[in-house]
């Protein structure tokens, strides 16, 4: 294999949307570029792959790369589909792969895991998706899944790492009576780990239930530090576009379960929050306006499709960092101003979901700050910090 040439990472930007990497910073080697490590351990298997658009080896999907020197058997396809073209929370259908014609399991439909038939199938499952960080990222559940069902079935699973481009540990920890496929594990909402490091977690503390252990190997990412910025060369899902989405998804996906649109149906989903209940004369601060609409490739039912909610622009904020409950808070006390209170908490069981706690929520509702807010779930998250260090692959910086 060639040695990678070192250069900086360089974006392409246009109307706040990431197109593509010009130049990869080729010092970084996720799991899948190193197939001279992977080839080996997947000779003479049948092989199953839990692959999307961001599975990529280089520029390639790992699907082409992989499809003529092993023997694939079927893929299994999460959230998105194993091209990335699904919306969010959309029904991911089985059928086959257009470009191979391999056949395609849906774990985001009826079935989220695999079943005993379609694993005796196959000897090894190579799971290859980029993770953004947060508890209620769907592909943390699918990896779940996938290792509960292997351990099951006696197959082996073979993570492919990425690094985690929201690397921060913050939040509440998940209350396990609000465990859902947005929360499936004891984890704080950012948990500061890669999938690899994820998967040794969910192995080592048994996690897989009735002491099973899931027969796992991790190739580690080369090149990596926690803490060291990683631009994502390809979106990782249709409404975090780019690097500032992703930033900011941990802040502000707790919305979907209110009433304010985070900018679904716009060239820049989650990146901008607004609301049509609210007025710009009487809060100066909403000094930004949207309307959402079917947007192909984005979401194609958006709320307030059609309506002009009046809300902020967050591309003009400094670049944010970890978990901020401040937008939720700000836009609670302006709906009570505005005497919309009732309506801000629209779905208030899925904002329990995505939180891991119904905690937040009431204290949010009896007017408590952040600050006071955060000081009861941080002796959960000194333990899990703990907890994590057993797992770590790498170093910080």
């Amino acid at each position: 294999m060639s040695n990678p040439i070192k250069t900086d990472m360089k974006l392409i930007f246009v109307w706040g949307m990431m197109l593509f990497p010009l130049v990869l910073n080729a010092q970084i080697r996720t799991g899948a570029e190193q197939i001279g490590k992977l080839l080996p351990l997947l000779e003479g298997k049948r092989v199953s792959l839990v692959v999307n658009q961001t599975s990529r080896c280089g520029t390639v999907h790992l699907l082409d790369t992989l499809y003529r020197k092993v023997r694939i058997v079927q893929l299994f396809a999460p959230e998105h589909g194993i091209r990335g073209k699904a919306d969010a929370g959309e029904t991911v259908s089985n059928g086959r792969d257009s470009r191979t014609g391999i056949p395609i399991v849906s774990l985001y439909g009826k079935n989220k895991k695999p079943d005993p038939g379609q694993l005796q199938r196959t000897d090894a499952v190579v799971f290859d998706l980029q993770d953004v960080g947060a508890r209620f990222y769907t592909y943390i559940s699918t990896l779940y899944y996938v290792m509960q069902a292997c351990a099951e079935n006696d197959k082996e699973v073979i993570v492919l790492d990425r690094p985690n481009p929201c690397d921060y540990v913050d939040g509440p920890v998940l209350d396990m009576k609000y465990k859902s496929f947005v929360g499936m594990l004891p984890i704080p909402l950012l948990h500061g780990c890669t999938m690899g490091e994820m998967a040794r977690m969910i192995n080592g503390e048994g996690w897989l239930g009735n002491g099973m252990r899931c027969r796992l190997t991790v190739i580690p990412v080369e090149g990596w530090k926690h803490g060291q910025p990683y631009p994502l060369p390809v979106k990782p899902s249709p409404n975090l576009p780019n690097d500032l989405s992703i930033a900011l998804y941990p802040s502000l996906c707790p919305f979907e379960g209110t009433s304010v649109s985070v900018g679904r149906g716009t060239l820049f989903p989650f990146q901008v929050i607004g609301s049509p209940f609210l007025q710009t004369a009487d809060n100066p601060e909403l000094d930004f306006r949207f309307t959402p609409q079917s947007l192909p490739g984005y979401d194609k039912n958006p709320l307030h499709k059609g309506k002009i909610c009046r809300g902020m622009d967050l591309r003009k904020e400094n670049s944010p960092q970890g978990f901020s409950l401040h937008y939720v808070i700000l836009f609670y006390r302006l709906y009570k101003q505005a005497g919309y209170a009732g309506k801000f908490f629209s779905r208030p069981q899925w904002f329990d979901l995505l939180m891991g706690t119904n905690q937040v929520r009431t204290d949010i509702q009896d007017g408590k700050p952040e600050t006071e807010i955060r000081n009861k779930w941080q002796e959960g998250l000194e333990r899990y910090s703990r907890l994590r260090e057993k797992y770590l692959l790498y170093e910080s910086l």
